[in-house]
């Protein structure tokens, strides 16, 4: 531990402890970039297997490119490589973690990580929006959506001079996402109560949980994240609270 030393996370002072590897160099973070922006247009136009192709190569120039990650889960997802998808979403969660720590114990480096990440995330939103195949998929929608409210979040911290505390809510949602896909729905519950232990006011994880409750029997846990989710502004498919009605019917 390193005496003296602490930070404002979140709110509360910790004090820094880690010791890490290098950042990746100028140079190599450049090439991570151009590899991830290739991913982006790859992910935006479904081309799946070249998308995971273009993150997987951004992770090898820069691993702490956390969202490359997180990209290489979502190809994973759109190819239905489920158990692909958990490494890839787990290594993301981990990035998130490990520049955690790092700004813990490197004060003046978390600035420019969070700042990089602004980045990151303005240069992916733009480019989904400006994307020259337009589907209007719901998918596509809410991967704007979440990259958004993680940029929000960000900008508010930053005229705080405060980082983040845990990887955001979207990472936790898609790991469960993930699990679900694997059949591992007791991990797929536990990962979506992370995420709105995160943000509580996530609609789609508690969508994501009401469906699960209807899956598993238990009624009224759904009744009550169906109206969290529209609570949240979060749009529940009609069909699944139809099938929440008719078991309360029975």
């Amino acid at each position: 531990m390193i005496p003296g030393r602490a930070l404002l996370v979140a709110g509360v002072v910790l004090l820094a402890t880690p010791t890490f590897g290098q950042y990746a160099s100028e140079s190599a973070r450049r090439e991570a970039l151009q590899h991830y922006r290739a991913g982006l247009e790859f992910l935006s136009s479904e081309q799946f297997e070249k998308a995971a192709d273009a993150f997987r190569k951004t992770i090898e120039k820069d691993r702490l490119l956390a969202l490359a990650h997180y990209g290489l889960g979502q190809s994973y997802m759109a190819l239905k490589r489920y158990a692909s998808a958990l490494v890839a979403y787990r290594n993301c969660r981990e990035t998130y973690e490990e520049l955690v720590g790092r700004a813990l114990s490197e004060n003046v480096t978390a600035e420019r990580q969070r700042d990089d990440e602004i980045r990151d995330l303005r240069d992916s939103i733009r480019l989904f929006q400006s994307s020259t195949v337009k589907t209007a998929s719901p998918d596509r929608t809410q991967y704007i959506v979440k990259l958004e409210t993680r940029l929000r979040e960000l900008e508010r911290m930053k005229q705080t001079n405060i980082v983040p505390q845990k990887p955001p809510a979207f990472v936790s949602l898609a790991l469960g996402s993930a699990y679900f896909r694997h059949g591992q729905l007791e991990d797929a519950e536990r990962e979506w109560k992370v995420a709105l232990a995160t943000d509580p006011h996530f609609g789609e994880a508690h969508n994501n949980l009401a469906a699960l409750y209807a899956m598993t029997g238990r009624i009224r846990e759904a009744q009550e994240a169906v109206r969290a989710a529209e609570g949240a502004g979060f749009p529940v498919h009609p069909q699944l609270k139809d099938d929440i009605r008719r078991a309360t019917a029975r």
